[in-house]
């Protein structure tokens, strides 16, 4: 269900925090599914690590996203994914 919300964001909104957020929302759907698969399959705790580096990834993600999306609003004064098209180089 997680999931679906997160496509469901990317496939709609086109504000560029909103698509960041559905973006980190699939990726907990994911981890989610990881911890849950662990348990319940091999009851160790290799899901748990791999969640632990998605984690990571994501946060790392997410610095790099928000910092693009400040120079992008510097230069527009907006978010909208439509308007940054004009940025592809």
């Amino acid at each position: 269900m997680l999931f679906a919300i997160g496509i469901y964001g990317l496939l709609v909104k086109k504000n560029a925090l909103r698509l960041l957020f559905a973006v980190e929302i699939m990726i907990n759907a994911a981890n989610l599914n990881f911890v849950a698969f662990n348990q319940y399959l091999w009851n160790n705790a290799v899901g748990q690590t791999f969640v632990l580096f998605s984690i990571a990834l994501a946060a790392a993600e997410a610095a790099v996203v928000l910092a693009i999306i400040l120079v992008a609003f510097r230069l527009r004064r907006g978010i909208d994914v439509s308007e940054l098209k004009s940025l592809e180089g």
